[in-house]
């Protein structure tokens, strides 16, 4: 089928006590692993992007892999911009195709962050396209997206947030991290039982890669609905890699290191998918 709208996924999920599974890929492999994935569970599923991602490609280029992908399973597959970090970009995003988008203002004050998200929900709106921003500072560092040592969600400043912005939904900072975690990260719950108690629409979590299943479930009992997977994929698509050339060091054809890369990051996908509870949801 073709590419579709994130949010009735979100809803969906919001309604059932479940969460998406949104991943981050880097090539046309890790691509056909995340929707070979989803098809093999019966899984609506996100596919994401970054910046950086975008950089060394194109946001054509993967949108046009994705699209393909999509439309040769039956599935429900969203496209989406994580952690746009500019206006413009948002902008080539929607023009480019993507059914989803993030706005990333959390390194502004709250005043920038509002006028910056209020500004893209504008554009995609009329398109139907749902826009996600984050309030708060996810921590860690992932490509070229530094949080450092992060910062918390305000529950109130949520309620304004998404009450004078009106985007979809809302990524919000309760302990996780991008990147690898040095030491296991201690999730605020109570906060993300107040940020829900107080906004409505869907939430999402930032920085799952390395967190515990049953600490990432119980986010999703309180009100997470999708949650993000970018670290292990890749660390699991480059782990592929070196198995096979290790075992066939005069390798050369790309398509077999590649093949053996796309199948770990497979079965991690798998494996996510059933942690959020979205396996059987089409």
């Amino acid at each position: 089928m073709p590419v579709v709208s994130s949010l009735q996924m979100l809803l969906d999920a919001q309604t059932g006590g479940y969460a998406i599974g949104a991943f981050n890929i880097e090539n046309m492999e890790m691509a056909q692993a995340v929707i070979s994935a989803a098809e093999e569970l019966h899984a609506p599923i996100i596919v994401q992007t970054t910046p950086s991602t975008v950089r060394y490609a194109s946001l054509d280029l993967f949108y046009a892999n994705i699209a393909a992908l999509a439309k040769s399973t039956v599935v429900p597959v969203a496209i989406h911009l994580d952690h746009g970090d500019n206006f413009d970009l948002a902008v080539m995003a929607v023009r480019a195709g993507y059914t989803s988008i993030m706005i990333d203002g959390s390194h502004e004050s709250l005043e920038n962050n509002i006028a910056l998200s209020r500004c893209v929900v504008a554009v995609a709106k009329p398109n139907n396209i749902p826009v996600e921003a984050e309030l708060g500072k996810v921590g860690g560092k992932e490509d070229d997206l530094d949080g450092g040592d992060g910062g918390y969600t305000d529950p109130q400043d949520a309620k304004i947030f998404v009450e004078e912005t009106g985007v979809s939904s809302l990524a919000v900072a309760i302990g996780t991290a991008h990147g690898i975690y040095a030491s296991t990260p201690k999730l605020d719950m109570e906060r993300l039982i107040a940020i829900r108690r107080l906004v409505e629409i869907p939430l999402v979590l930032h920085g799952a890669s390395g967190i515990a299943d049953s600490d990432v479930q119980c986010c999703i009992a309180e009100g997470i609905c999708k949650v993000n997977f970018a670290t292990e994929l890749r660390v699991a698509y480059s782990d592929g890699v070196k198995d096979y050339l290790v075992k066939n060091p005069d390798a050369f054809d790309p398509k077999k290191y590649g093949a053996a890369g796309r199948e770990k990051v497979k079965q991690i996908c798998m494996d996510r998918i059933r942690v959020c509870g979205c396996a059987n949801r089409c």
